[in-house]
């Protein structure tokens, strides 16, 4: 397995806060986890960013603490700033490298949908991550979904049908549904029926409005 460093400062809570900590290029985190007190560290936010782009969030890192000591650990969760979408806080959890965790892995949708390339349909994704359960050593960057299996609009791809190597258990509902092709809309049939709701709301109006001119001329 590919060692990944990354190294991490010591951040004092009193003495910096977070967007003074952001205009240096960090970015604070939290460290926890296996055999480890929550500790306040901060990384490089590029360095973090090309880790993430280049290897994927569920990959093990190697945590260089500020004492000089290591840590394998996994991103467990990242914020990204709602506009400029770029990393704002990071989790980090340590691992214990002999014994199996839980955690979401990413699909990576693969392949072509002849039911999108042939048919005119729209690929529609339900899932974009399940919960899987391995060894540290065994966890993978993504799970691929071929959709080039989406040959008609009735096909589906569950989660049963997700193929992932051997020692990985994926612990999401395997009878949940991944993606599947929705058939192309009928723009004139739509158009068609609105206009039938249209006259049918219209006449709808005029009978009660015939109906109330009734009651008044019954109590004249």
């Amino acid at each position: 397995m590919q060692k990944i460093q990354l190294k991490a400062e010591a951040r004092e809570l009193k003495t910096r806060d977070s967007k003074q900590l952001r205009k240096t290029g960090l970015i604070p985190a939290e460290l926890y986890g296996y055999k480890t007190e929550n500790t306040h560290i901060s990384v490089n936010m590029i360095e973090l960013q090309k880790i993430v782009r280049e290897a994927g969030e569920s990959t093990i890192l190697e945590l260089v603490l500020p004492d000089g000591s290591n840590k394998n650990v996994i991103i467990k969760a990242i914020d990204y700033h709602y506009l400029t979408t770029l990393p704002i806080h990071v989790d980090f959890m340590s691992v214990n490298m002999t014994e199996k965790l839980t955690t979401n892995i990413a699909l990576e949708f693969t392949g072509e949908a002849m039911a999108v390339k042939a048919l005119g349909g729209t690929l529609v994704t339900m899932l974009n991550e399940v919960e899987v359960e391995c060894l540290p050593t065994d966890l993978p960057q993504s799970i691929e979904v071929d959709i080039s299996k989406l040959e008609t609009f009735e096909d589906i791809i569950l989660v049963k049908d997700l193929v992932v190597s051997t020692g990985v258990e994926i612990k999401t509902d395997l009878e949940e549904p991944v993606a599947k092709v929705q058939e192309p809309r009928d723009m004139d049939a739509e158009l068609a029926e609105d206009s039938v709701s249209e006259e049918e709301a219209v006449a709808a109006v005029a009978g009660e409005d015939k109906a109330e001119d009734d009651k008044t001329e019954d109590k004249e």
